[in-house]
């Protein structure tokens, strides 16, 4: 359990994989996502607010579960507030790729990053995948200096962002 860095209430964030109970409080933590740090995603608010509340429980009831992509959430109770998923790569079937990382912003610097990626990183080595890849993009100094705590290497790679083209992202690994 991590405690919020706050000096008046410490509350538990327990990280777990993410239940299909969850689809409400996971399309709260993906709009706040979006909204606040909108180059680390791949769509916008407005498109993850336009989607169903059936589309989030159904994607939510997929990943919460099994061995090709799964979702990690820091649940205090109420509102959640981080996320992690991992998935593979077609052809490299000893990569998992880390995706969609969030902490909300309170929460920031009390090791809850850390806890995400420890249980993206315990998951991918029971499926058989050693190594962690995730993308930042380039100028992200913050988010790339988490990861270097973390014990990711930049590779040098550098590749397009997805939606953005004068964007680049760069490529970092890690054992998992």
């Amino acid at each position: 359990m991590i405690s919020a860095p706050t000096t008046t209430v410490t509350r538990p964030a327990t990280v777990r994989r993410v239940r299909p109970e969850d689809a409400a409080r996971m399309r709260a933590l993906r709009l706040e996502m979006l909204a606040d740090s909108p180059l680390a995603f791949l769509e916008t608010v407005a498109e993850a607010a336009a989607r169903p509340h059936a589309d989030y429980a159904a994607r939510i009831a997929s990943v919460a579960d099994g061995t090709v992509t799964a979702q990690f959430v820091a649940d205090p109770g109420g509102r959640l507030v981080g996320h992690a998923g991992g998935t593979v790569v077609p052809g490299e079937p000893e990569l998992t790729v880390i995706y969609a990382v969030y902490v909300t912003p309170t929460w920031r610097g009390n090791g809850l990053l850390g806890a995400l990626v420890d249980e993206v990183a315990a998951w991918s080595r029971a499926c058989g995948r050693p190594e962690l890849m995730l993308e930042v993009v380039v100028g992200n100094d913050r988010a790339y200096r988490a990861y270097r705590k973390l014990g990711f290497v930049d590779t040098g790679v550098r590749v397009p962002h997805p939606k953005i083209p004068a964007l680049n992202e760069l490529q970092m690994r890690k054992p998992a």
